[in-house]
């Protein structure tokens, strides 16, 4: 296994955002470091468990690595700011080549991560084997310097999946803490609990739609692209199931399910501009990095808007007390 010699640190439980990335509307694209920080002082002060930068809905394969680098100085530095210092930082580093992808690792965690989201190498898909697909986890999680949370996206990783049996095996891994199933994979997140605890191999729902299912079988939170907008209602469903009120968590799950659709069919560009739209950013700031297409047509901002602004006065009457 390497020269690892204990368990690293566990990943912790509860609701992660994968933060979005906003970029100036010109030629250059660059990123908007003025919304980007305002952005992320909203996400952080909302009391999310923990934030990931370069994820998929922070369009991670446009970013350069002095990008995503100055990206996590930039969300340590508003954490610390707002009086949440430590707060747990996850950062994408998925690439091509098993060498790149450790420089990475190393280089965030100079920047200040704590933790490693890892996607599957797709580019030869025809030659990732199950083996190889292992190999590369093993290989990468030996020198990686941050614990490794494995990030399963078969859709985006040309139908490549990590299955149970692989999981089983990489969840051995002292330096492999989890895995964030995108897959939809109910039964991996119970096949997981059944084999490990939390302190050693964690399974996340890769969305919010599933979260007490996934609660219910073992599971320990999402990494859901629905906390940028709503994190109190992410936040809450979590709450009420870990303090037992199942009733009330699943009441507010099936709420927040609906309008969740609205995310998934609207796809990142359209994910991006109801976000500005009804949080008040400028709307000139809310596109993807080309050649994603903008999210243009009126009749689906009509009805994107209509869709996710159905639970906005769920998320304002949620209060900060506890459960």
């Amino acid at each position: 296994m390497g020269s690892l010699q204990q368990a690293a640190r566990p990943f912790p439980p509860g609701i992660h955002v994968p933060s979005l990335t906003w970029f100036t509307n010109d030629d250059s694209q660059e990123i908007d470091w003025d919304l980007q920080e305002r952005h992320l002082d909203f996400v952080i002060r909302s009391g999310l468990h923990g934030i990931v930068i370069a994820g998929t809905n922070g369009e991670a394969v446009t970013l350069t690595q002095d990008e995503k680098l100055k990206l996590i100085k930039l969300t340590r530095r508003v954490a610390t700011e707002v009086g949440r210092p430590d707060v747990p930082i996850t950062v994408g580093c998925s690439g091509q080549c098993t060498r790149d992808v450790i420089a990475e690792t190393k280089l965030a965690k100079e920047a200040g991560a704590d933790f490693i989201l890892m996607l599957v190498p797709s580019y030869f898909h025809f030659a990732m084997t199950k083996d190889a697909i292992v190999a590369f986890f093993e290989e990468a999680a030996d020198a990686s310097p941050l614990p490794v949370v494995i990030y399963n996206y078969p859709n985006v990783v040309a139908g490549l999946d990590v299955d149970s049996e692989m999981l089983h095996r990489l969840a051995k891994h002292p330096n492999i803490v989890g895995v964030k199933l995108t897959c939809g994979g109910i039964a991996k997140v119970s096949r997981i609990a059944a084999s490990y605890t939390p302190n050693e191999f964690s399974a996340l729902a890769g969305q919010s739609d599933w979260l007490v299912p996934a609660l219910s079988v073992g599971g320990t939170g999402a990494i859901t692209g629905i906390a940028n907008l709503y994190p109190k209602t992410c936040i809450r469903i979590y709450d009420l199931f870990v303090a037992g009120k199942v009733k009330e968590a699943t009441a507010l799950q099936l709420e927040l399910a609906k309008m969740e659709w609205g995310f998934a069919k609207g796809g990142i560009n359209g994910t991006k501009w109801v976000v500005a739209k009804l949080r008040g950013y400028e709307e000139e700031s809310c596109h993807c990095r080309r050649p994603y297409p903008k999210f243009e047509n009126s009749e689906q901002q009509k009805w994107i808007v209509g869709v996710v602004g159905a639970l906005a006065p769920t998320e304002k009457g949620i209060a900060v007390e506890t459960i």
